[in-house]
């Protein structure tokens, strides 16, 4: 069968194009737009800009028309999973870095359709037990998990020696690593190898300027699970993320360090999106996310929240938390409320 004029044989068709507007769009990654567009093929970002712009450029294309504004998908940075677990779609999270103590959780996770990193924790109580069998049970869990998704290590062994081979294991395996810290003196962790741009850790208590700054030089981003932890990381110097724990809202940590200290918005809503993608390893190449760019991974979020663009930041952290209307994860629809959205003629469109 002859090939249409300006087809390559064997080529696949583009995915469909899909316009999201708003009456403010917060890409993060570049200045806020009044009255934006978002235009998304497939799971990627093809244009973030003015709507006129964006509804030019792809004319047969009906837009679905959102309230309030549409921002990237938030990233839980720390997060413990179990069997039981829900995905925190209603609250506009997209990427998370779940923490399982079973492969079992691990597939529950894996099948949820919520993107991130799950990490394998490793417990194991003494090196005998570890050489014994707690070094090929990960090996073979890591080899074997049931999960079509990103793996790493939690490292949270009680015994130095089993830490030191966790990050031998990391680095072999090209697997991240995360450390809940409490159990090791950060010191002991650069010792071992454990600390560097492949780690990050989660931290509940107050660092020392000692801790803050080997961290900055080894380049380990930090997840802050308290209002606690906060003292000296919201400075500008450190990459900050923000982890809930038990799956919950970040934007309600935010908005409780928004009243607490002298911290602007926009650090904060930076440390829910971009940080978090940092601490995943996740905020660069053609599958990034934390941000709405062109090349980005299309995963984002809507809130009933009005606002300007110069007051977008500050006005997703007071209203925004239990005010997400939908969420989207490579471009698919994850969670919406039922009321549905105004299409661009008039009509109710789904995005569901």
């Amino acid at each position: 069968m002859p090939t249409p004029a300006g087809r390559i044989a064997g080529a696949r068709a583009l995915p469909a194009v899909s316009v999201h507007t708003a009456p403010l769009v917060l890409p993060v990654c570049e200045p806020p737009v009044e009255d934006g567009a978002v235009a998304v093929r497939g799971n990627r970002v093809l244009r973030v800009g003015p709507r006129w712009q964006i509804e030019s450029a792809f004319p047969g294309v009906a837009p679905t028309r959102w309230p309030g504004m549409i921002v990237p998908g938030l990233v839980d940075a720390h997060l413990r999973l179990d069997r039981a677990y829900s995905p925190a779609f209603a609250h506009g999270v997209t990427a998370v870095a779940g923490v399982v103590g079973d492969l079992d959780s691990a597939s529950v996770f894996g099948a949820t359709g919520m993107g991130g990193i799950t990490y394998l924790e490793t417990r194991c109580p003494d090196e005998g037990t570890w050489e014994r069998e707690g070094r090929d049970q990960l090996i073979t869990a890591i080899r074997e998990v049931d999960h079509p998704g990103a793996i790493g290590i939690a490292a949270h062994s009680p015994d130095p020696v089993v830490m030191e081979d966790l990050a031998i294991l990391s680095r072999t395996f090209g697997l991240r690593l995360h450390i809940e810290l409490g159990r090791h003196p950060l010191a002991f962790l650069d010792e071992v190898g454990a600390l560097g741009p492949g780690c990050h850790v989660a931290v509940s208590r107050p660092l020392d300027e000692a801790d803050r700054k080997l961290l900055r030089i080894r380049g380990t981003a930090v997840a802050i699970t308290s209002p606690f932890a906060v003292e000296g990381l919201l400075d500008g110097d450190e990459t900050v993320a923000f982890g809930t724990r038990t799956g919950g809202d970040p934007l309600t940590l935010a908005r409780t360090l928004l009243r607490e200290s002298p911290t602007s918005g926009r650090v904060l809503v930076e440390a829910a999106t971009t940080g978090g993608a940092k601490a995943l390893g996740m905020a660069h190449g053609p599958h990034r996310v934390g941000c709405l760019g062109q090349g980005s991974r299309a995963d984002f979020a809507v809130f009933t929240v009005e606002a300007s663009a110069r007051t977008a930041c500050t006005a997703l952290l007071v209203e925004g938390a239990g005010r997400c209307v939908a969420t989207f994860v490579g471009g698919r629809p994850r969670w919406r409320l039922d009321e549905g959205t105004k299409s661009a003629d008039g009509g109710v469109r789904r995005p569901a």
